[in-house]
């Protein structure tokens, strides 16, 4: 679908009939019934957040994708999945998914994703505070940054 409405634009924009417009960085926000599109990305965001919260205190399972335990990336996937979200499955592939905005950590909000380089992801809580599967050995919980154990780079999961 998308790909017949870039060659329909580019191939009016080619007769002249319109001049083409940049890109924006920000996705335009659209109404759905009663609620825009910035209310249905916050709903599924907390609802993201509410099931990462369900599952802690279960182990880091390297390749976990529960529900008896879980790797970093496999929380995130399986929470957004649990929301109606299927984000790819990797750190690496959700770093090149169209779903993820990248944004300031001021910006960050419960339930936006926090990214340690680009080989682990937590969820973000508030303050010093990410929500996550650490490593091996260790509890899906809570852990508090400092200053050699920091996210990196922050996301909003976009719709």
């Amino acid at each position: 679908m998308r790909v017949a409405l870039a060659i329909a634009v580019l191939s009016i924009a080619a007769l002249g009939l319109v001049q083409p417009t940049p890109a924006r960085a920000s996705v335009p926000r659209r109404h759905y019934g009663s609620e825009s599109l910035t209310q249905l990305e916050t709903k599924l965001r907390l609802a993201a957040w509410r099931f990462a919260l369900r599952q802690e205190g279960k182990p880091y399972i390297w390749g976990g994708i529960g529900p008896e335990g879980y790797d970093c990336s496999g929380l995130v996937y399986a929470a957004y999945k649990s929301a109606g979200l299927v984000l790819p499955r990797t750190t690496y592939e959700m770093l090149d998914s169209w779903y993820l905005v990248r944004i300031p950590k001021w910006k960050a909000k419960r339930g936006d994703l926090a990214f340690f380089g680009t080989g682990h992801v937590e969820l973000f809580d508030y303050g010093r505070w990410t929500f996550g599967a650490e490593t091996v050995g260790t509890l899906i919980g809570f852990h508090e940054m400092n200053s050699f154990w920091h996210p990196t780079m922050y996301f909003r999961i976009r719709l």
